[in-house]
């Protein structure tokens, strides 16, 4: 009476592989609750906070966005979320060079003004371009990609070695 049945044994077994794989199951990324302040520092709603976009100037007369940077290096209790944040000033008429997040998603929010995006799909046996108009109060996702190379030397008009520099330097 003692012993258990082999339908009973094979349940039993069943059932601790299925737990054992389950516990492995993860998220492969370095993510975590939150990043502990350094020694001596507060743990407060002042570490959760940054204050680093207030009285940010919106007007920009150059050629080029001005790019302030919301990052662990500026706001530390992000480190390990996985999460950065920027505000862009982008003048009239203006163009962001195409770049990759390769590490992470971007959402953009349109507080001024209106600004045409758009993505390459390149998981597509043949690349897709996806683009949008957006207006204020408008978001919109930029899933992680890898564009390929093919496509930035035909877009920017340079060699592959060109595309294969700056791209072994982005890795470094």
């Amino acid at each position: 009476m003692g012993l258990l049945s082999s339908t009973a044994v094979t349940s039993l077994l069943c059932l601790t592989a299925f737990l054992v794989l389950s516990a492995h199951a993860a998220d492969p990324e370095d993510i975590q609750d939150f990043a502990p302040p350094p020694e001596g520092t507060a743990l407060d709603g002042n570490y959760f906070t940054s204050t680093r976009l207030r009285n940010v100037s919106v007007e920009n007369k150059g050629a080029f966005a001005i790019v302030t940077a919301v990052n662990v290096n500026f706001f530390p209790a992000i480190s390990g979320l996985g999460v950065s944040n920027a505000l862009l000033v982008y003048p009239p008429g203006s163009v962001n060079a195409p770049h990759t997040h390769p590490r992470g998603t971007e959402t953009l929010f349109i507080i001024e003004g209106c600004l045409e995006v758009g993505l390459i799909d390149t998981t597509a046996p043949v690349p897709v371009l996806f683009t949008q108009t957006l207006q204020k109060d408008d978001i919109f996702v930029f899933p992680r990609v890898k564009i390929d190379g093919d496509v930035l030397t035909k877009s920017f008009e340079v060699s592959p070695y060109v595309i294969k520099t700056l791209s072994d330097a982005q890795q470094s």
